[in-house]
């Protein structure tokens, strides 16, 4: 896959460091000494956001500082995301943009990266449409990142890599990274997924599942806390499955647990959370854990047996709502979110409403909706799809109604209580602060910016959906 320089140097006793430092020569020397500046964009999930700050590690590294700004950049890269079919026309929008910038500063290097390069197809559409962009690479080469980089500034040719996808292929451990923000931080526990719903890209574009090792990620961990970060988010597609295949295995709960016992004043969280591998001891876990929330995200994704069949999810209606009536009984201030897809192939009416009675039992904090989007190369793609656009949208519009009146309820009941927030910043429209409960849900409320990155009590005044007002309580 890769267009190489034609004088690649001997293969160095420590390839990062040498390629990091040749990098910064280079651009050092095209820079007149002054710094270089990179743009970075990320697209989806949380994972590439973890991604991206890999990324920018690395670049930092190479003597790269950073602006929000396109137009002063020297380095642009964008991390992509291959879930749903429109995200990747956003790309390639964005992507075209730059043609008249780099025609204008052609020494700009253009890159594109993430699950859509993992794509055969996309990334060929890359190298055809967008001839400026001279570096392509994918998730599973991303800590070759600076040897790929200095491949592309000190040849003519275009460089496109993808990676090693293998179940027993090395998660590389020990790179830079550069977090975004000083207050919530993103920890990728494992990687990948083995689980293949039917509409699902992940599975081709991740590769097979991956554990991290649990002192790798205590590590970290412990890096993160010291740091002072606030709200600590576990990664993983399906972090239930951690530690299946380590040599020896550690399930998610007993990580957990090694996490949970770190000292400091902090917030630990996980996602996403699969139905069909979520346990009676990760709940009982939550429940006796003293840093870990008591919020669940819990991707249901429909309300009707048949529908989850088709969509391979490996649970039925019963068992989520049995996982439910568990989980309420041991966490009583549980607060469960959830991923729903609408229209899905084949989909009928009475079927979808039987998503809009799961949600009525279930008494859910907020959903994630979605109209189903096709993926090539998944089996739904393949799937008859005889519902229009149009009564899908009326689906989705009627499912959103139904939640309203559910979260006005909920955040009704707040009203009166005392919160524990962790001010994360102002609201731009209110400048009023703003801050999230343990159980994810966002409080605005006035103060001082002195507050930013602190917990406070937060006395809840009134309540607009699942958005609440408050005062502090001194």
């Amino acid at each position: 896959m890769a267009e190489l320089c034609p004088q690649r140097l001997p293969a160095p006793e420590h390839p990062q460091d040498f390629y990091i430092s040749e990098v910064k020569k280079i651009m050092e020397a095209r820079k007149d000494g002054t710094v270089p500046m990179a743009y970075v964009h990320t697209y989806g999930c949380q994972q590439n956001v973890a991604d991206s700050e890999k990324i920018k590690g690395l670049l930092a590294e190479m003597g790269f500082s950073f602006t929000d700004d396109v137009e002063k950049a020297d380095f642009i890269l964008f991390n992509t995301c291959a879930v749903r079919g429109h995200a990747e026309n956003r790309v390639y929008g964005n992507v075209g943009a730059l043609k008249e910038l780099k025609r204008r500063r052609p020494s700009v290097i253009v890159a594109v990266c993430g699950c859509m390069m993992e794509e055969e197809e996309a990334s060929q559409y890359v190298r055809r449409k967008f001839p400026f962009v001279n570096l392509v690479f994918g998730t599973h080469v991303l800590h070759r990142f600076p040897e790929l980089l200095w491949t592309a500034l000190a040849g003519s040719s275009r460089v496109f890599e993808r990676g090693d996808d293998r179940e027993d292929a090395e998660l590389v451990e020990g790179l830079p990274i550069r977090r975004d923000g000083k207050i919530r931080a993103w920890l990728p526990v494992m990687v990948g997924c083995d689980n293949f719903c039917s509409y699902c890209i992940v599975p081709y574009v991740r590769g097979r599942e991956r554990s991290r090792q649990p002192e790798a990620i205590l590590r970290e961990y412990r890096g993160i806390v010291d740091g002072g970060y606030k709200d600590i988010t576990l990664l993983g597609q399906n972090v239930n499955s951690y530690g299946k295949k380590l040599r020896k295995p550690v399930n998610f709960s007993a990580l957990l647990r090694i996490l949970d016992a770190v000292p400091g004043d902090y917030r630990l969280r996980f996602m996403t959370s699969h139905p069909k591998d979520a346990t009676h001891e990760l709940i009982d876990t939550m429940a006796s854990g003293e840093h870990i929330c008591h919020h669940l995200h819990l991707p249901v994704q429909s309300g009707n047996n048949r529908v989850l069949a088709a969509m391979n999810r490996g649970y039925t209606r019963e068992k989520y709502l049995s996982l439910v009536e568990y989980a309420r009984e041991k966490i009583p201030d549980l607060s469960l979110t959830t991923d729903i897809i609408v229209g899905f192939p084949g989909e009928t009416y009475q079927e979808f409403r039987e998503t809009v009675d799961l949600i009525q039992k279930v008494g859910f904090t907020s959903l994630f909706t979605f109209i189903y989007s096709p993926r090539e190369g998944t089996r739904a793609a393949q799937m008859p799809d005889p519902v229009p656009a149009e009564e899908k949208s009326r689906w989705l519009q009627e499912l959103c109604a139904e939640q309203e009146k559910i979260s006005a309820v909920r955040c009704a009941g707040e009203i009166g209580e005392t919160r524990r927030v962790l001010v994360e910043g102002r609201n731009q429209k209110t400048e009023l602060l703003a801050g999230r409960t343990a159980g994810n849900v966002i409080v605005n409320f006035p103060g001082s910016d002195n507050a930013v990155g602190t917990f406070a009590n937060v006395k809840i005044t009134s309540a607009r959906n699942w958005i609440l007002d408050g005062e502090l309580v001194k």
